[in-house]
């Protein structure tokens, strides 16, 4: 189950976020992690999609269970399958 401890070992696919702040500024978006590369998340709002860069963002997901998170983009950076194999390193 995902939760705050382990929420960088998981795929974000089908979480509701925030960008908090990101390097462009005008990418204050809202809405549903749709798609993930190893650099970027792609987050759906109003039936469009925007392409947000990792690193040089600050995101916040809401879980399943209704928990809010933040976390710095440089810790997400990579793909979901190469994510699981890394060992954690405490950031927050």
């Amino acid at each position: 189950m995902i939760s705050s401890e382990n929420i960088i070992l998981h795929e974000l696919i089908g979480l509701e976020s925030l960008v908090m702040t990101s390097s462009n500024p005008t990418c204050k978006v809202k809405g549903i992690v749709v798609d993930e590369t190893k650099n970027t998340l792609i987050i759906e709002q109003d039936d469009v999609r925007k392409r947000i860069i990792k690193q040089d963002s600050f995101f916040r997901f809401k879980l399943p269970n209704g928990t809010m998170i933040e976390i710095d983009g440089s810790a997400i950076i990579g793909r979901p399958e190469d994510r699981v194999k890394k060992k954690i390193k405490r950031r927050w």
